[in-house]
């Protein structure tokens, strides 16, 4: 499998391919980085004599390739190659995992960790400052929590951040979260060398390919990363075969000059993780009602007159908007704030736009609507729901089990007409698409549940309509040429709805199969990814 330049014409034949142009296609072509043809084996005869390339699929699945539409890809290299908590047992194993990490970083700076997650430990607590201490020997540290809006550090961290004790969020012996949690974030990547941040972006961007995306949305902001870091992720991928990068910074604006520094760093966008609230791991996200576990309602960043300048404002400069809210409060919010953008701007205005919303996690039947009705695109995470949902999952824990049965509503949504796009928050929850389809067909709640080709689609065309591109993330002539050659097993047709058959192999239904994603089965393995016809991605000994 080399790669191919994109002037080249290739035919793929001998497998499945999943296309609305044609139910029963069995081959492709394609022309440079545009898909040509689509149809059947006995057509893709007359083909041959005319191609570059004849590739003889063997059975392989060809699909569009996955759009990862939440994405945080220096911090998702740092898990991939620094300190990864998040399989850490108890807080006696984080422990010992971080004392190990210290010894074989000597020259770190700053040492970097993830995903730590008390909610899972027998301990049921954090790690204290002390233990970090003795740990690492008194070296700085930073530690995120899985969620990453908590973190957990070292003395020497702190010393490295003047007047952090007193920012709010600083805690003498819990997590940090706001701004003091902010403030120690940029110590500790500030720590990050040019070339080690250009290595693990690039690490990133690899693995994301190894697993069929060919795009992601890079979740940017000041209270995320850097200026430095998105201009330089988005250079890299640019310059680099590899996946795509759409970018979006998270910076409120109350006017157009607001926008410039934001076209400047190339974004599309001026969104992503602008925080109205923060997660419910952390006890941040703003609630209606109190938490079930802790006095208050969580924090809210924003409020409704700033979110609806900053629509307004973004509306009247064709720019995308978009938000981070997950609490119910929070999401309200939000909607609230972009009503009243539409009411200062025109709603059809509004809608054209498709501003976004990510995570939007506790979705009020109000809120349903105002999504639909302001065509507001919910940005969702289904690993959300397989990690922390469930009776006597973290959500249950925090919210109580009924509240926490209201979460990720992806059925009322789709119902209601509201966009949906899948990502993972990596690195919150791993890359993993074929496991955010599973996820969304499989909800723990089986009334939330959406058919395996809704979220199939919602994690490849909704992707690219999400950043206004409605002609890629499907396979069809005329289309970019961002594919993937899939080994799984037998496809299927599901539907979420228990009370009728949930899987299909009838081919007479002319409804285009997807690998079985039930919980028992393994997922499908990328062989090769292609983006706009060049392989950028290509399994060893296939």
């Amino acid at each position: 499998m080399n790669e191919r330049t994109p002037s080249t014409t290739v035919l793929l034949r001998g497998g499945t391919v999943y296309s609305p142009a044609d139910p029963f296609a069995t081959a492709m072509v394609v022309e440079g980085g545009t898909v040509a043809w689509v149809g059947s084996e006995g057509a893709a005869d007359s083909f041959v004599d005319g191609v570059d390339e004849v590739v003889h699929l063997d059975g392989a699945l060809v699909t569009p390739a996955f759009t990862d539409a939440h994405v945080h890809t220096t911090a998702t290299g740092l898990a991939l190659t620094g300190l990864d908590l998040t399989s850490a047992g108890s807080l006696a194993d984080a422990l010992a995992r971080t004392a190990a990490f210290s010894r074989d970083r000597p020259g770190d700076r700053v040492l970097l960790g993830h995903g730590w997650d008390e909610s899972r430990w027998p301990e049921r607590r954090t790690p204290s400052r002390q233990e970090l201490d003795e740990a690492v020997g008194g070296r700085p540290l930073y530690l995120t929590r899985v969620d990453v809006h908590s973190a957990v550090v070292t003395t020497a961290l702190l010393d490295l951040v003047p007047g952090v004790r007193d920012l709010p969020g600083y805690h003498p012996e819990g997590p940090l979260t706001s701004d003091a949690h902010h403030a120690v974030r940029r110590a500790a990547h500030a720590a990050v060398t040019p070339a080690q941040r250009l290595a693990v972006q690039r690490a990133a961007l690899r693995h994301a390919a190894s697993l069929g995306i060919s795009a992601v949305h890079e979740c940017a902001g000041p209270d995320i990363s850097s200026e430095d870091d998105l201009t330089g992720l988005l250079a890299l991928a640019a310059a680099e075969s590899g996946p795509r990068v759409f970018g979006y910074w998270a910076e409120a604006v109350k006017d157009a000059s607001g926008l410039d520094r934001i076209r400047d760093l190339g974004a599309v966008g001026a969104g992503g993780d602008l925080f109205v609230d923060g997660s419910l791991g952390s006890r941040t996200a703003c609630l209606h009602a109190p938490y079930a576990d802790a006095p208050h309602g969580g924090v809210s960043f924003i409020d409704t007159d700033t979110i609806a300048a900053h629509v307004a404002t973004c509306t009247e400069a064709g720019v995308q908007a978009g938000f981070h809210a997950i609490g119910d409060a929070a999401v309200s919010s939000v909607v609230a704030g972009v009503r009243a953008a539409a009411e200062r701007v025109g709603a059809d205005r509004i809608r054209a736009l498709r501003h976004r919303v990510e995570h939007a996690e506790m979705m009020t039947p109000d809120a349903i609507t105002g999504f639909a009705e302001l065509g507001l695109i919910a940005s969702v995470q289904p690993a959300f729901d397989a990690a922390w949902g469930g009776e006597e999952g973290m959500y249950a824990e925090r919210l109580g089990a009924e509240r926490a049965r209201t979460l990720n509503s992806y059925a009322a949504m789709v119902r209601a007409g509201v966009p949906l796009v899948l990502g993972s928050d990596s690195p919150v929850t791993p890359l993993d698409p074929w496991g955010a389809v599973r996820a969304a067909a499989f909800h723990r709640t089986p009334g939330h549940r959406i058919s395996a080709r809704a979220a199939f689609n919602a994690h490849t065309r909704g992707g690219w309509r999400a950043v206004g591109r409605d002609d890629t993330g499907v396979l069809m002539p005329g289309a970019p040429a961002d594919y993937v050659l899939w080994r799984g097993g037998e496809l299927v047709v599901q539907a979420p709805d228990e009370r009728v058959a949930n899987w299909s192999t009838d081919p007479r239904s002319g409804t285009p199969g997807l690998p079985d994603v039930a919980p028992d089965r393994a997922l499908p393995v990328a062989l090769r990814t292609v983006v706009s016809g060049r392989t950028v991605y290509a399994r060893p000994n296939e």
